[in-house]
C-alpha cells in the first residue's frame, strides 16, 4: 500500500463520516466514486465495498442518537423489512447488470438526492403517521437502491419523513441512520460471494476513520447549519454525477 493512498483513505473515512453524521445520509454516494475514481474498484466491487464502510459509519452515528431518543426505531425496522425482497433479490442479481448501466443508474440518483436535499425546509406542523401503501412503496424503493448501488437509502427517506409527515429534522436523521445500517448489512451478506474479490485494505482505513468521525459529528449535529452543509452537498453530488455521466458516455465511444 502507498502512503499517499493510505492518506487519501483517511481522507475519505473523514469525509464520510462528517456526511453521514451531519446528514445522516449520503455516505455511499460518496464512497462508491470515490473507491471507483481513487481506488480503481469496478463498480461492482466500489458498490459492495461502499456497504461495509457505511454500515461500520452509520452504526458509529446511530449511538448518539439513540442516547437523544431520535430514532424511530419501529418505522425503521419495518421499511428495512419490507425492502429485503428488492434488497436481496436485486443484491444477488447485480453481476449480470453491465457496468454501465449501473453507473449511469447511480448517476441518475445522485441528482435525486440533489435534488431533494435542495428542498426548502417546512415549518414547524404535528407528527403524521405514514399510510401503508406509503410505507410499502418507500420500502421497496430504499431495497432496489441498496440492492443495485450500495446505497443504504437515507436520501430517500429524510425528505419523505420531513416534508410528508412532518418527522423533526433530527429525529428523521436518527431513524435513516438505522434504515441505512439494516440495509447496507443485509445487502452486504448477500453478496457474500464478492468479498473474495474485494482489495479490502483501503475500505477498511476508510471505515476506520468514517466511524471515528461520524461518531464526533452526530454529536454536534443537532447545532450545525444543516441547511448551508445540505446545499454544498448538494452541488457535488450534482457534479459526481455529471462526471461519471460524462465518463461513461465517452468511454463507450471509444469502444
Amino acid at each position: 500500500m502507498s502512503t499517499e493512498l493510505i492518506l487519501t483513505a483517511v481522507a475519505a473515512g473523514i469525509f464520510i463520516g462528517s456526511v453521514l453524521g451531519f446528514i445522516g445520509a449520503g455516505g455511499a454516494m460518496v464512497t462508491v466514486p470515490i473507491l471507483l475514481y481513487l481506488f480503481d474498484f469496478s463498480p461492482v466491487n466500489a458498490t459492495t465495498a461502499a456497504l461495509a464502510v457505511v454500515f461500520l459509519a452509520a452504526i458509529a452515528g446511530l449511538g448518539p442518537k439513540f442516547k437523544s431518543k431520535d430514532v424511530l426505531v419501529k418505522e425503521a425496522l419495518t421499511i428495512w423489512a419490507l425492502g429485503l425482497v428488492t434488497n436481496i433479490g436485486l443484491g444477488l442479481v447485480i453481476t449480470k447488470i453491465p457496468d454501465q448501466v449501473i453507473l449511469i443508474g447511480f448517476s441518475i440518483v445522485l441528482i435525486g438526492a440533489g435534488y431533494s436535499l435542495l428542498r426548502e425546509p417546512i415549518k414547524e406542523a404535528p407528527e403524521k403517521t405514514m399510510p401503508t401503501w406509503a410505507l410499502v412503496l418507500l420500502s421497496l424503493l430504499i431495497g432496489s437502491l441498496t440492492g443495485l448501488f450500495g446505497i443504504g437509502g437515507g436520501f430517500l427517506a429524510i425528505p419523505v419523513l420531513v416534508l410528508f409527515f412532518h418527522t423533526p429534522q433530527n429525529k428523521a436523521a436518527g431513524t435513516s441512520l438505522l434504515i441505512i445500517a439494516l440495509n447496507c448489512l443485509t445487502a452486504f451478506i448477500a453478496k457474500s460471494s464478492l468479498w473474495s474479490e474485494i482489495d479490502w485494505h483501503y475500505p477498511v482505513i476508510m471505515a476506520v476513520a468514517a466511524v471515528v468521525i461520524a461518531r464526533f459529528t452526530s454529536h454536534l449535529a443537532p447545532k450545525a447549519p444543516t441547511i448551508h452543509l445540505k446545499r454544498g452537498f448538494a452541488f457535488l453530488l450534482f457534479t459526481l454525477a455529471a462526471f461519471t455521466i460524462i465518463t461513461e458516455l465517452l468511454a463507450s465511444k471509444t469502444i
